[in-house]
Formats: C-alpha cells, sequence, structure tokens
C-alpha cells in the first residue's frame, strides 16, 4: 500500500500549518508523507515550536514554505487549517481529498506570553485530537 500524502495549508505557513506538520510527521512515524505550506511565506513562529517541544516534538527544522511549490504534486488529502486559505484555495489540483478544519490563529492574541501561550496550546491540542483521527482513518498503526 502506497504512503498516503497530506499537504497542511494556512495564510502565512508560521504557526497552524506548522504545528500540524509536525504533529502528524510525529504520530504517523513513517507511516505518512506529511508537508505544510502557506499562501505566502514568513517565518515558524517560535512560540509555535516551542508548544510542540513541551510534548516532545523538535520542530526547530521546519521552514515556512509556499504552496506553489507544491502545486503540481499529488496528495491524497489537502487540509487547510485558516480559513483565509481556505478562501483562497477552494479546490487544490491533484488532491484526493479536500478538507477544511477552521483554527483560530494563536498569532493574534495579544497579552502576555503565558496568554499567548495558552492559545498556541489550544490550537496543538486540537490539532492533536483532529490529526489523531485523520491517522486512525488514513494510516492505522
Amino acid at each position: 500500500m502506497e504512503t498516503p500524502r497530506v499537504l497542511f495549508l494556512c495564510t502565512h505557513n508560521s504557526a497552524r500549518s506548522q504545528i500540524a506538520e509536525a504533529l502528524l510527521r510525529a504520530h504517523g512515524r513513517g507511516r505518512v508523507e506529511v508537508e505544510s505550506a502557506g499562501t505566502e511565506a514568513t517565518h515558524v513562529r517560535p512560540l509555535a515550536l516551542q508548544v510542540l517541544e513541551e510534548i516532545g516534538i523538535d520542530a526547530s527544522a521546519q521552514t515556512s514554505k509556499t504552496l506553489e511549490r507544491f502545486i503540481d504534486e499529488a496528495f491524497d488529502y489537502v487540509i487547510t487549517v485558516c480559513d483565509a486559505a481556505n478562501d483562497a484555495c477552494p479546490t487544490f489540483p491533484n488532491a484526493v481529498h479536500r478538507d477544511h478544519w477552521s483554527l483560530p490563529d494563536p498569532s493574534k492574541v495579544t497579552g502576555s506570553e503565558e496568554q499567548q501561550l495558552e492559545e498556541y496550546r489550544a490550537v496543538r491540542d486540537e490539532l492533536e485530537m483532529r490529526i489523531g483521527k485523520l491517522l486512525r482513518e488514513i494510516a492505522p498503526a
């Protein structure tokens, strides 16, 4: 059986899609090929890396990428994790399944670093739950 390929899309590829990529890569343990990209590339947010590190996932090697580099590639699942990317990419060429997980943008939270971290953790935990369900469907252990 061929390894399923998943692409997570977000606007800036800096937080939600990066967290999703790292979680699926870690929990998939080689059973899934995963990438993330944005409608525009920026940088991976340090708080996104921090909340992953808190659960033992090192995503420091991940970089922000634009979706153009993946546009001609085939994916089994293309999942948008922000409403703006969902609106910008209602369809994706060469995607077997297209899904949208509407998640709040943790980088928009203001306040103390702890308040910001709480939002990043909430997004991480929501993604972890959804990714667990996705993995059970597409690549059971």
